[in-house]
C-alpha cells in the first residue's frame, strides 16, 4: 500500500533528531495535518503527538509519522523533505495537490 504522505531521508534523519532531543515518548508520532488558516487557507501543522483511533500511520523505521483522516485528503502524494540550505532551515512540503502557495511557502489553497 503507498503511504499517503513520502518523506525524504533527510527528514527521516531530522526527525529522529528531533525525536531524540525533545524526549518525546515511545508511543508518540510525528503528526502532519492541515489545518484552517494562513495568508492561502489552508496551513501545515507539524508536531510530536500520541496516537488517535483512526489516524493513518506511516512506519519510518523507529518513528511514526500520524495523519488523520480529514488531513489525508489534503495530504496525498506530499513530500516531505528538510532543507538547510542558504535560503534557510527547516522542512518543507513539496505539495503537487496546491493550486496556490504563498511566498513563505507555509499556506496554500486547493
Amino acid at each position: 500500500m503507498k503511504a499517503i504522505v513520502n518523506v525524504t531521508e533527510k527528514a527521516i534523519e531530522q526527525i529522529k533528531t528531533i525525536y531524540a532531543a525533545e524526549n518525546a515518548r515511545p508511543d508518540q508520532g510525528l503528526r502532519l495535518a492541515v489545518v484552517g488558516g494562513g495568508c492561502s487557507g489552508l496551513q501545515y501543522k507539524i508536531e510530536f503527538s500520541d496516537r488517535k483511533d483512526k489516524d493513518n500511520v506511516i512506519d519510518l523505521r523507529g518513528v511514526n509519522v500520524l495523519v488523520d483522516p480529514k488531513s489525508s485528503i489534503y495530504l496525498k502524494d506530499v513530500v516531505l523533505d528538510f532543507k538547510d540550505g542558504l535560503n534557510g532551515k527547516g522542512f518543507v512540503f513539496e505539495n503537487p495537490n496546491a493550486t496556490n502557495t504563498c511566498g513563505c511557502g507555509e499556506s496554500f489553497s486547493v
